[in-house]
């Protein structure tokens, strides 16, 4: 879910944070309610329109994997128009600015500006907005008595996954507007993985989408760096999912390359991703190279999981905030057509 989350607000943070304790923690404080009379669509929607519509300041701080980043963040959104600015204050300088679907991140030490662009899903993929019934059959929606985060009000609920394919969600969301303020990545048994948290936040703060823009446009001494993302299918690339994993849709693939970088091993790399609306996997399909590539791996950050092995003349790295069995399960079903 961090990398749907990401689209509101940590394009420029990494994994956190702060080693959880091996203990199941407890539920939030207070009385649980019976099951919200929102369904999980209704609240997802809520939450995906206040990450697009809201304008705000914060530092927004996340800790798992037994590491803590934290970012500050500038966020204005103008009808259809977009931009955000998200500041590193921990590990290395990094500054990362997007308009709509165009971001450049800047990376002071090594004086290069990264140029992508990405399909803006908002908080959320478009899954929810077109297919939001199918939701109950893998997450189940119970509430909880409200608590205060960052000086807000706000909501709290837990989104219970129905099967051991993806991970559990308790979430804060701020009462007036239905901005998510901190979350929580759960496992089978309820130990948090991950958390995610506004420590400080100022709502519909007067931010300048003109300063930001001028901001993003400030190149000068930096070498430019752009990594092309061509719209592909899997089937075009030779790539099938013969046994599909359930809940899980094709969102976007991508063949990837980059140019003037001595990063060789990063060009012609295929990209498909899924998401079951909350949860996203990445699938990365490049030539196999001996010396490079070599055994097959699975590892774990926070609530990040990695998979990687060799498929014949292939190399696949599987990479989402789902258990390892799902990569797995993704990695069993890929077959190459030609």
């Amino acid at each position: 879910m961090r990398y749907c989350l990401a689209g509101l607000l940590l394009l420029a943070m990494s994994a956190g944070a702060i080693a959880q304790s091996k203990a199941t923690p407890a539920a939030p404080a207070a009385l649980e309610r019976p099951l919200a009379e929102r369904s999980v669509g209704d609240w997802l929607q809520r939450m995906h329109d206040a990450s697009r519509q809201r304008a705000y300041v914060g530092t927004f701080v996340v800790a798992g994997g037994g590491r803590l980043s934290s970012a500050r963040i500038w966020h204005v959104c103008d009808g259809t128009q977009q931009m955000e600015r998200v500041e590193s204050l921990t590990g290395a300088p990094r500054s990362t600015f997007r308009h709509n679907d165009q971001v450049l991140t800047f990376l002071p030490e090594s004086r290069v500006v990264l140029a992508e662009k990405r399909e803006s899903l908002g908080l959320f993929p478009q899954l929810l907005q077109e297919n939001r019934a199918t939701m109950a059959q893998y997450y189940r929606v119970r509430e909880f008595a409200s608590e205060r985060v960052a000086g807000f009000e706000a909501d709290v609920l837990e989104l219970q996954p129905a099967d051991s394919l993806r991970f559990g969600y308790r979430v804060w969301i701020e009462k007036n507007t239905g901005l998510v303020v901190k979350l929580q990545t759960l496992s089978g048994r309820g130990q948090v993985l991950e958390q995610a948290a506004f420590s400080d936040l100022q709502l519909d703060a007067p931010v300048s989408m003109a300063k930001l823009s001028q901001m993003m446009k400030h190149t000068e001494g930096y070498k430019l760096e752009k990594p092309e993302m061509r719209k592909t299918t899997a089937e075009a690339e030779g790539w099938v999912l013969k046994q599909v994993v359930a809940g899980f849709q094709p969102m976007s693939c991508y063949q990837r390359s980059v140019k003037g970088s001595a990063q060789s091993h990063n060009e012609h790399t295929l990209q498909w991703i899924f998401s079951d609306g909350l949860a996203s996997v990445s699938l990365f399909i490049e030539p196999f190279v001996a010396g490079r590539h070599t055994q097959p791996n699975s590892q774990a950050m926070g609530a990040t999981h990695t998979l990687t092995r060799r498929m014949g003349d292939w190399w696949l790295t599987a990479v989402g905030e789902v258990p390892t069995e799902t990569l797995a399960a993704f990695a069993q079903g890929l077959e190459r057509q030609k």
